[in-house]
């Protein structure tokens, strides 16, 4: 057992998490419950699921916590994209969470590669 606050991933991951926090601000208010939320509760995922992970036992268990977080990342891309192409988000803010997110994501696969390499 590890603790989550000594891995560079998390720690992208979780001033991701804040900046999203901080852009989705100014969304519209008719967003609180659609895409506001989504974005904010994917992005905080990973983080939260490398955190729980970290409490596992095997590197295998810490494994699939990766893959849903790798899963939560893909999804904060996605919506990065929609807030993007809705006029929620322009481009000087879009541009560098999009960026943090391809870093972070890049990370997960590498921690994950790793993962089942010691596993094997």
């Amino acid at each position: 057992m590890q603790d989550f606050r000594n891995l560079q991933v998390w720690e992208k991951a979780h001033h991701l998490t804040l900046d999203v926090y901080r852009q989705t601000r100014g969304f519209p208010r008719e967003e609180l419950y659609g895409l506001t939320s989504q974005l904010r509760r994917a992005c905080s995922s990973i983080p939260a699921n490398l955190a729980e992970g970290c409490g596992r036992g095997s590197d295998t268990d810490f494994a699939r916590f990766v893959q849903i977080s790798l899963g939560s990342a893909r999804e904060v891309d996605y919506h990065l994209l929609l807030a993007r192409d809705l006029g929620y988000l322009a481009d000087e803010h879009y541009t560098p969470l999009a960026e943090e997110t391809a870093r972070v994501l890049r990370m997960l696969f590498g921690l994950l590669k790793k993962l089942k390499a010691s596993s094997i």
